[in-house]
């Protein structure tokens, strides 16, 4: 028995017929199908066509079997276009999914030999069993705070620790979890999976090691995984994290077969456990690797590529990256506008791209980036104020929109009475007129929102019927069932509002990149070289997608008739000479307003160096340094914390965290309005612990301290 179906090949005739077409490197990845190869390919360079048709050569030469290669990458729209591309090459069998969509399949069918029983059921949203985790330790937390700690919980699970190692490998990496310090996070980690097994669930991060987990202790199971995947490609291989790489370690094993393909210069999700260490070191790992680079690029013009290019090799980790050659014609130049503020800039995209709109641009091919989501709000209003149809990318899914739900059943209604005498197009543009399409586009809201999804799939219709006369209603209704297995949804006429992160693998002709100002791009919250140099790369990869209009700009100040404070970002330093001397991050003059000082970093009090992390600079001095605080009193002041949380029943955190008891040890406030003072000491925790601590500093019994501080508490 096998975990998947095997299927036949069809399609080309020959293994010739595979190469032809594909430049000089492309063809060396493609018609070298066996042993370890690393591609290393740069922005719009063809990878994914490279690696499909090194699949299909394999296949037609001889090397694989269809049903014996897996393909892996990370989101299900990229697994899919793989997949799409895969059948066009003739070859329904090879498998390409998500890593968790392969290990989850994986698990599910190994589970009852492995474990025994059925696979318990996967949380679908962290939040919740944060929450109660959080509650359970009598911590207040909101909404934002929980969803950051869940994602300081997904790094820590995708990075291999435990609660045990957590601490010092997060102190190590910087992290500073939101409102917690490393001591009390572990804790909370520690509670979470309490809740997760009270509840008989796993999450997304507990399939991969499970399933790494599993094939580790079971040589029988690994035995059976490795015989039915003998070859594997790996795409997006700069976005692995330390579990993706273990659990890919051991579907490999010690057999040569592995194909990575990714962009170091595209590593944008660190925060989540990506490095591209494991890309860069492929080599070094597996002896005989085949090394290829792809800088041929054919996505964007020659100005889009050079600016692209400027900004990149200005960062520290140039020798990293490719120097991409664009193979294009040329475009008309970058642009990069000033203006007053926020509201100003909108205005300018809005109608910049209805300028686009009338020159024949469609709207589905423009895109307005931004590094934050909370700056698509003025482009929104912007956009619907022009009258510009838009959509949000990383909103509802196009699926699970209720009107696409109600056009799918519909569909699935007329397959019958489909006798094949009225075009596809014209049939489905009949049936979704009963879920709300008309000829006529709306003019905007809600209505146009939901009008734009059901076009979709008349266009569609259109496009796969007038492609193929026996395409009809039946295959329709199952290509759009696939696709909805993938997210790969319709294109819906609108202009794109989307992150850059949301922006990454995708393209279009003429893209907006906004808030090019620093504090935005890179954002405030980068701190060190590293942070600094993924911001660059964000960038690096929101200029990459556009293929002929390439227009950025930033505001002076965030508000009408507010301060001009802002100025450009320091990576467009470099592309000066490209985008004119309004570039440079600093005026060379003093005419016009003066450049915004960048905040002054938290130095430690007593060497003098910056303080890195937010441990340190909550209590002021820096790792290296000794404490400056009176050993007795910082005691008494922990004997006191240690009483009120055996008396109020709480983890000692709860009360204080070490950082922050430090702190107050280390400034020795003689009033409440010093404590204010303190991060970590809010409102609540002086009105319920600031005269106890404050007696404490003063001299006062610990334990008669705070068994005052609980009766009143308790009183109130």
């Amino acid at each position: 028995m096998t975990i998947e179906d095997g299927g036949t090949t069809g399609g080309m005739a020959s293994a010739d017929e595979v190469l032809a077409g594909l430049d000089p490197e492309q063809r060396q990845v493609a018609s070298n199908p066996l042993g370890p190869m690393c591609v290393l390919a740069g922005a719009g360079t063809g990878k994914t066509r490279a690696i499909t048709h090194r699949i299909a050569y394999g296949v037609h030469a001889g090397a694989y079997r269809p049903d014996r290669v897996l393909a892996v990458t990370f989101t299900a729209r990229a697994a899919g276009e793989m997949r799409t591309r895969l059948r066009g090459l003739g070859l329904p069998a090879v498998q390409a999914r998500t890593f968790h969509a392969a290990a989850l399949r994986q698990l599910q069918y190994f589970w009852p030999q492995a474990i025994g029983g059925p696979l318990p059921q996967i949380l679908k949203h962290k939040a919740p069993a944060v929450g109660e985790a959080g509650a359970r330790l009598r911590l207040e937390l909101d909404r934002v705070v929980i969803r950051d700690l869940a994602g300081e919980i997904e790094w820590a699970k995708v990075s291999m620790l435990t609660p045990e190692t957590y601490r010092a490998a997060a102190a190590k990496a910087g992290r500073s979890p939101a409102e917690l310090d490393l001591t009390a996070m572990a804790r909370l980690w520690e509670t979470y999976e309490e809740v997760k097994s009270a509840r008989g669930v796993i999450d997304f991060e507990d399939v991969l090691l499970l399933m790494a987990g599993v094939l580790a202790e079971r040589d029988d199971i690994a035995a059976t995984v490795r015989g039915q995947y003998r070859h594997f490609v790996v795409d997006e291989y700069q976005d692995v994290n330390a579990a993706q790489q273990a659990l890919l370690d051991l579907w490999v094993g010690d057999r040569p077969d592995l194909c990575v393909v990714g962009d170091p210069a595209q590593t944008i999700y660190s925060f989540t456990g990506a490095t591209p260490r494991h890309l860069l070191d492929f080599a070094s790992r597996r002896p005989g690797t085949q090394t290829v680079r792809l800088v041929r690029n054919y996505r964007s013009t020659p100005q889009v590529v050079d600016l692209a290019n400027l900004v990149l090799q200005a960062g520290t980790r140039r020798a990293e990256t490719v120097q991409l050659r664009a193979q294009r014609e040329a475009g008309p130049p970058p642009v990069l506008t000033q203006l007053t503020d926020d509201d100003a800039e909108a205005a300018y995209v809005a109608e910049s791209v209805k300028k686009l709109l009338k020159q024949g641009v469609p709207a589905s091919e423009i895109a307005v980036l931004y590094r934050i989501n909370a700056q698509s709000e003025a482009i929104e209003q912007a956009l619907s104020a022009a009258d510009v149809p838009y959509l949000v990318r990383g909103g509802e899914r196009f699926f699970q929109r209720s009107e696409v739900k109600q056009a799918m059943v519909l569909l699935r209604g007329a397959v019958r009475s489909d006798d094949g005498s009225v075009e596809l197009g014209k049939l489905v543009s009949d049936v979704v007129t009963g879920a709300g399409w008309s000829p006529q586009r709306p003019s905007g809201g809600a209505v146009l929102e939901r009008w734009q999804s059901l076009n979709a799939l008349v266009e569609l219709a259109d496009d796969l019927g007038g492609a193929d006369d026996s395409f009809r209603l039946r295959e329709l209704v199952a290509e759009l069932d696939r696709r909805a297995a993938e997210q790969h949804a319709p294109t819906v006429e609108g202009v794109t509002l989307a992150s850059l992160h949301a922006a990454k693998g995708l393209e279009w002709d003429a893209v907006f990149l906004v808030g090019c100002s620093d504090g935005l791009i890179p954002i405030s919250l980068a701190e060190g070289p590293q942070a600094i140099e993924e911001e660059r790369r964000l960038m690096y990869v929101g200029l990459t997608r556009a293929r002929k209009h390439l227009m950025l700009s930033w505001a002076a100040a965030r508000n009408p008739g507010g301060r001009a404070g802002r100025r450009p970002s320091r990576f467009l330093d470099a592309a000066a000479p490209v985008l004119g001397p309004g570039a440079r991050s600093a005026p060379r003059t003093r005419s016009g307003p003066a450049p915004k000082k960048p905040a002054k970093p938290k130095t430690c009090r007593t060497c003098g160096s910056t303080l890195d992390t937010a441990a340190e600079r909550k209590i002021g001095r820096c790792a290296d340094c000794p404490a400056t605080y009176d050993e007795a009193q910082f005691e008494a002041l922990r004997t006191w914390r240690l009483e009120v949380a055996t008396l109020t029943k709480v983890p000692a955190f709860v009360v204080f965290t070490d950082a922050t008891l430090i702190a107050i040890a280390e400034r020795r406030p003689s009033d409440i309005a010093g404590l204010a003072g303190i991060s970590g000491v809010g409102k609540h925790k002086r009105d319920t612990y600031g005269e106890a601590v404050l007696a404490v500093l003063d001299g006062a019994d610990p334990a008669s301290a705070a068994a005052e501080c609980v009766t009143a508490q308790n009183s109130a």
